[in-house]
């Protein structure tokens, strides 16, 4: 498992997230100011090399990639800003959202996310 840290990039770590682990196939998973990256296998291994040019290709497609430098150190990749300015973008007010642990389904209720939990206790 991965975490990517996003603090500097909050208003892209949707995209960001859906980018990365489409790239990678990994499950995703949701946090505050973070990402998780899991397989779908327990005995695969996720390449970080993969994760952070994903990363890396995503910020550069964005207009982005010189202003942020992509850090991995001991299972967790950071995303810092160079120049300290984070990315600021005009984002459509979301909702939480609830992520599985167990599958990545995401969903905006967590009553359907705990509904959906028990499917992988049956």
């Amino acid at each position: 498992m991965i975490t990517i840290d996003c603090k500097d990039v909050l208003s892209i770590k949707n995209e960001l997230v859906v980018y990365v682990s489409d790239e990678v196939v990994a499950i995703p998973t949701l946090k505050h100011h973070q990402f998780t990256l899991s397989t779908f296998d327990d005995d695969e291994i996720i390449d970080t090399d993969a994760v952070v040019t994903s990363i890396k290709g995503f910020l550069n497609s964005i207009g982005e990639g010189t202003n942020f430098a992509v850090i991995f150190n001991n299972d967790t990749i950071s995303i810092k800003a160079i120049s300290g300015k984070t990315i600021e973008r005009d984002a459509a007010p979301q909702s939480d959202m609830f992520s599985c642990t167990h599958c990545g389904f995401v969903t905006r209720y967590e009553v359907e996310l705990n509904v959906h939990m028990r499917i992988h206790y049956l």
